[in-house]
């Protein structure tokens, strides 16, 4: 149980040196992106270790699972406000 917080607290903190690194990549208009989906799997981790949505029972997944959906559908808005706002560079 200790070892498993331990590797998810090392890879989250892996997964935010590699958001900061990415800052300075010039990924133009893929950087929301690629930072949404690194979002994405810490949620995915944080989901998986510190909520324990692995055990039963099987309710937690259904809330677990309708909370990333919204999660998903906000970056998916804000991926659409940046994409059509004029006056950024494209």
């Amino acid at each position: 149980m200790l070892l498993s917080y331990l590797i998810a607290w090392i890879v989250l903190l892996l997964l935010l040196a590699v958001s900061i690194g990415s800052a300075y990549l010039p990924l133009g208009s893929f950087h929301p992106l690629v930072n949404f989906g690194i979002a994405a799997i810490q949620a995915a981790i944080v989901f998986a270790v510190f909520m324990r949505v692995r055990h039963p029972p099987a309710i937690k997944w259904i809330f677990a699972g309708a909370g990333f959906f919204w999660l998903l559908f906000l970056f998916g808005l804000g991926v659409v406000d940046y994409l059509t706002r004029a006056g950024f560079p494209g």
